[in-house]
Formats: C-alpha cells, sequence, structure tokens
C-alpha cells in the first residue's frame, strides 16, 4: 500500500504542475469558442473564460488512468489476480466511468444551458455504473441504528432496494448542493477543496486505525489527484477569479465525493461534512420548490460605487403565494431566518433564500473576498464539530 501511495502522490503532484502550466493557455481557446461569462459581482465588463472544470476533470482522469497499473499490475502483467483484486479493480473502474460520464454531462450542462429537472436526472443516470457493481460486489443494504432505537428495534435493520434510492439521491445531492451554494469568486472551489481535505484525513485515520481499511486506500487513491488538480484550479478561481469553473466542476465534483462515500462504505460521514451544503439546502428549498419565487440569479447584489455585495431579493404578495408558500414564509419570518419589508401595495421584498445572503444579513455590505473567506471558514468550523461527531460522539449513539 505504502508504494502504491507514493506513486499517487507523485502522480498527483504532477497532474497540480500539469494543470496550473495548462489553464493559462486555454484561457484564450474557450473565449474565442465563445464559453465565457462576465463576472456579475464586478463592473469591469471583462470574458471570464468558463466551464473550465472540464480540463482539471480530464487532467483528474488521467491521473488516475496512469495509475491504475500500480495497484492492479498483477493482473496485467503477472496474469495473476484474486477476488479481492478484481473486486477493487472494477469498483474503481466503474467509479471512473461515473465520473466521466458525470463530466461529460456536465459541460454539456455549461454550453446548452440544461434546465433544473435536467440538472437532477443527470447525476442519477451517471450514478447507475457505480449502484450495478455494489450491487454484484457487496449488495449489503443493512443500517446501524442508534442506540436509543434498539429497544424498540434491533442493533440494525435491512432496507433492501430503498438503499440504492438513499446512494442515488446521494449523487444528486452531492452535485447539486456545491452548485446551489455558488456565486462569489472561489467559492465552489474552495468549499470542494475543504471537503476533499476531510475526506482524505478520514481516510488516513481510518487507514492507521482500522484493521479493514482497502475500502478507503481505494478512497484516498482518487482524491489526491483530485485535490492537487483542483489546488491549481482555485488560484486561478480565487478572488479575482481569471476563470470560472462551471457546472463542470460541481459535477465532477459531487459524484467524486459521492463516489468514495458509497465506495468507501461511509456515506454518512461524507454527509457530515456536508453540513453548509446541507444547511443551505434547507434554507434554499422554499424557493428551489418555488413555494416563494426563484429568480434565475439569486446572487449578492453589487454596488459599483462601493465595491461591496448587498444581499440580492425577490419580490412578491402574500396572496399569490400557495398555501406552502405562507407556511415556509411565516416560519422564516418567525425564526428570524430572513429580512424583509412591505410597500404600500403589500408587496414583500424577501431577501433571497441562500447561505450566502444569509451571512451578508449578518455581516452587511461586505467585499467578495471577505465573504468567501467567512463562508470557507464556516465550512472548516462545521467539518471539525462532523470529525468530533464521527469519533468522539459516535460512540454515545451507536456504541
Amino acid at each position: 500500500m505504502l508504494i502504491s501511495f507514493i506513486c499517487n502522490v507523485l502522480i498527483s503532484s504532477i497532474a497540480y504542475s500539469i494543470t496550473r502550466k495548462l489553464i493559462p493557455n486555454l484561457k484564450e481557446m474557450f473565449i474565442k469558442s465563445n464559453i465565457y461569462g462576465i463576472d456579475l459581482n464586478k463592473d469591469n465588463g471583462i470574458k471570464v473564460p468558463e466551464a473550465f472544470g472540464v480540463v482539471t476533470g480530464c487532467i483528474f482522469l488521467i491521473s488516475l488512468f496512469l495509475f491504475i497499473p500500480i495497484p492492479f499490475g498483477h493482473i496485467f502483467f503477472e496474469r495473476r489476480s484474486d477476488d479481492f483484486s478484481n473486486n477493487e479493480f472494477v469498483e474503481l473502474i466503474s467509479a471512473l466511468l461515473s465520473i466521466c460520464c458525470m463530466i461529460l454531462l456536465g459541460f454539456a450542462d455549461d454550453v446548452l444551458n440544461l434546465k433544473w429537472r435536467h440538472k437532477l436526472l443527470l447525476p442519477t443516470i451517471a450514478s447507475l455504473p457505480l449502484l450495478m457493481v455494489y450491487y454484484v460486489n457487496f449488495n449489503s443494504t443493512t443500517i446501524m441504528l442508534p442506540k436509543i432505537l434498539h429497544e424498540c428495534f434491533t442493533t440494525s435493520i435491512n432496507i433492501g432496494f430503498l438503499y440504492y434510492v438513499y446512494m442515488g439521491s446521494l449523487a444528486v445531492f452531492c452535485t447539486n448542493a456545491i452548485n446551489i451554494l455558488a456565486g462569489i469568486n472561489g467559492l465552489e472551489v474552495g468549499q470542494s477543496l475543504i471537503i476533499a481535505i476531510s475526506v482524505i484525513v478520514f481516510n488516513l485515520l481510518q487507514i492507521f486505525g482500522d484493521s479493514v481499511s482497502e475500502k478507503h486506500q481505494l478512497s484516498l487513491y482518487i482524491m489526491c489527484p483530485y485535490l492537487a488538480t483542483t489546488l491549481a484550479l482555485w488560484e486561478f478561481n480565487k478572488y479575482p477569479s481569471t476563470v470560472f469553473v462551471g457546472d463542470t466542476f460541481n459535477y465532477l465534483s459531487g459524484m467524486t465525493f459521492a463516489v468514495v462515500g458509497i465506495l468507501g462504505h461511509f456515506s454518512k460521514t461524507l454527509l457530515l461534512f456536508f453540513i453548509p451544503q446541507i444547511l443551505n439546502f434547507l434554507y434554499s428549498t422554499p424557493q428551489l420548490f418555488h413555494f416563494i419565487p426563484c429568480p434565475r440569479h439569486r446572487l449578492p447584489k453589487f454596488d459599483p460605487k462601493t465595491g461591496l455585495l448587498n444581499y440580492s431579493k425577490t419580490s412578491f404578495k402574500l396572496e399569490d403565494l400557495s398555501i406552502l408558500g405562507r407556511i415556509c414564509f411565516n416560519i422564516l419570518k418567525t425564526l428570524r431566518l430572513i429580512k424583509y419589508e412591505v410597500t404600500k401595495d403589500n408587496v414583500i421584498y424577501c431577501n433571497n433564500l441562500t447561505l450566502i445572503n444569509f451571512f451578508i444579513l449578518f455581516t452587511g455590505p461586505i467585499h467578495e473576498n471577505k465573504l468567501n473567506n467567512l463562508i470557507l471558514c464556516f465550512q472548516v468550523a462545521c467539518s471539525l464539530v462532523a470529525f468530533m461527531i464521527r469519533y468522539p460522539l459516535a460512540h454515545y449513539f451507536y456504541g
């Protein structure tokens, strides 16, 4: 394992260097191909090349392709194998297939600007190879129950087909959770970096502290090249961004995290690293399901006079909302999770329901880079909480 890990780190380092040199050379090509955007939080109107997640995604995949012969070379060169090696090899190939499909579909979204219903369908389709391999190799659909439920039920329960629904939903959530917590320079890449580092640290803790560590080794082999290529991308995407990552990167990241969580059998721990994304999803739910009007862009509002960001707003009349919309609005108002004002015409102006706008509610107008750093610090704090739940507190819940 040590030799394979060293080779993996070496390949990852090379992937970082190549990505860092390749991105500046491709910017003009993307702009000439009309794959660019305008930064809405700037007033310079400069064309910024978009969808650069496809660049890092390709280098990430190539790195893993080159790495395959190192841990699995005996299957090809020595003409010998065992059930364990075959299973691990098939799992890695299925993981690469799912990630590759997600990169292709994500780039199609960046170019064709697909609708939201397609964004929910695409990760489900891309996760099918992974779920089928899981069914053939494991087909374990049993989940552990907390100690508080042991008296009423048993220590574990087999949920059958629902477990595959859960894993498919995990892929959908991971890809879209990163996608909706976005809109300021460096945030998508920054949060992905922190989650990737958290997963790698967790894998290392499990490898050195657990006798059954093979699944975490496979996760580690996937995450190291991902971290390297993402780190190189972050250097160009952080404030002020010279490239945009596009939905390609968000889909790539989400599927990569889902893949390692499913194959590594730590999907519940993975979700703990997504605490900010879960909070953002819950907070955004009324707008995502259109209980409250949802504009196409919910980005913070840039003030060119001050150069600061303020929260953006949506508008509606209370009587025009559905029953669920009124309930959501009243709950948010009661819990003081929104700021709103009512005009003489009974039109309500309310902040858009994203974690980014929620932070601005408390900070007031804030510089984009400072806001990004604040949210990323929150992501780090949530990862620390996740480790606390996973290790010291898990004993009290599961024994």
